[in-house]
């Protein structure tokens, strides 16, 4: 029984589980114990029950653990069911392939810029860069130093939670598994 539960409030694990579900970010550790007023300690321990819980296959939700903290998400293999509910040809569910080429380059090489996009595609990207700033998958993440001080790109917590990634490095590792 947590501190929580003795004073008659509901059990911390469903506390965190309701924030994170709300929370359109990643909170940290100390943001939960902030927003939860109980020791760090208590939330780590309620966060590795809550990922016990949402690993059971009757579950649709994951938690992710993410450099920026911790996360809910949809299970990979409910994809095409989420597909359906949002509608196939939905602008949001659908990226062009000059999207995902961009998104590509960008997830494996950034900090990237413009031109170094343009130099792989072998075509302008400006318009593509636009798009996916606007859907809040890349951000700038900075210049490169040297003449005109380009803008570096780099991809967004938003990205790794569309693609149901943790971390880049699953990415990496998905694709050390594919020959070409």
């Amino acid at each position: 029984m947590t501190s929580l539960e003795a004073k008659g409030r509901p059990p911390l694990m469903a506390i965190i589980e309701a924030v994170l579900f709300l929370s359109r970010e990643a909170l940290s550790l100390e943001q939960l114990a902030k927003i939860c007023n109980v020791a760090p300690k208590e939330i780590r321990d309620s966060l590795a029950d809550l990922r016990g819980e949402l690993e059971k296959t009757e579950r649709g939700l994951v938690l992710l653990a993410t450099p920026q903290g911790y996360r809910l998400g949809t299970k990979p293999e409910l994809a095409v069911y989420l597909k359906k509910m949002q509608g196939e040809k939905s602008p949001e569910a659908s990226f062009s392939q000059a999207a995902l080429e961009t998104l590509a380059i960008i997830a494996l090489k950034q900090p990237v810029t413009r031109v170094e996009i343009e130099k792989i595609r072998g075509v302008q990207a400006e318009g593509v860069l636009d798009n996916l700033l606007k859907r809040g998958l890349i951000e700038v993440t900075g210049r490169r130093e040297g003449p005109g001080r380009p803008l570096l790109y780099g991809v967004t917590e938003e990205f790794l939670q569309y693609f149901g990634l943790r971390e880049l490095k699953e990415l990496e590792e998905e694709l050390e598994d594919i020959t070409f």
